[in-house]
């Protein structure tokens, strides 16, 4: 896909999400109004309304889509490589979709367990997958954005997504290095053992 194509395929992906997001609200707004969200779901704290998402969400949209652009461009590899690239790329975008969507119903119906597990589970998943990248944080946004709006879901993403990349990119190849380093201990012991 050459840089004209994924321009227009940005602007036709941040339109649908700026239509979706605005009937959204339409319908919140005609249908007993637009809810608000307390952070961390607490009355002592201030509360954000779901109107806030009809410019952050198109904004958060351009954005990153402009970030997967740019580090697909950046790859600089062959066309076979680059359609790799763009399948990883609706991977993550839709699994983190799911992922948020998920969380979602489990809190609406108050599975607050599930949340945890989940949550627990996606730190697990950081240290063997990306999920720091701008494809899932815009999937993981979208997805929660019919039950808490969209700012109180880009706070908590961008949250996972540094400890994403802490544990992706630092802690990883930490523990990768230690294992292959005691892997090579313990083979040349048993080499030194079988002479």
């Amino acid at each position: 896909m050459n840089e004209y194509l994924f321009f227009k395929a940005r602007l036709y992906f941040t339109a649908i999400v700026t239509i979706a997001i605005w009937l959204l609200l339409a319908w919140g707004h005609y249908n007993g109004g637009v809810p608000s969200h307390h952070i961390m779901a607490r009355a002592d704290m201030p509360e954000i309304s779901n109107w806030w998402g009809g410019i952050l969400l198109p904004l958060l949209s351009w954005l990153l889509l402009y970030r997967v652009h740019k580090r697909i461009i950046s790859s600089k590899n062959n066309e076979i490589h680059s359609s790799v690239l763009y399948t990883n790329v609706a991977y993550g975008l839709i699994g983190a979709l799911f992922f948020g969507i998920l969380l979602s119903i489990f809190f609406t119906f108050g599975y607050s367990d599930i949340q945890g597990y989940m949550m627990n589970g996606l730190f697990i998943l950081a240290l063997f997958l990306p999920i720091y990248r701008a494809e899932c944080l815009l999937g993981f946004v979208i997805g929660m954005s019919f039950t808490f709006g969209a700012v109180l879901p880009t706070i908590a993403g961008l949250i996972f997504a540094l400890i994403g990349a802490v544990l992706y990119l630092f802690v990883r190849p930490a523990a990768l290095y230690i294992a292959s380093a005691l892997a090579h201990k313990v083979s040349s012991n048993k080499h030194k053992v079988n002479r």
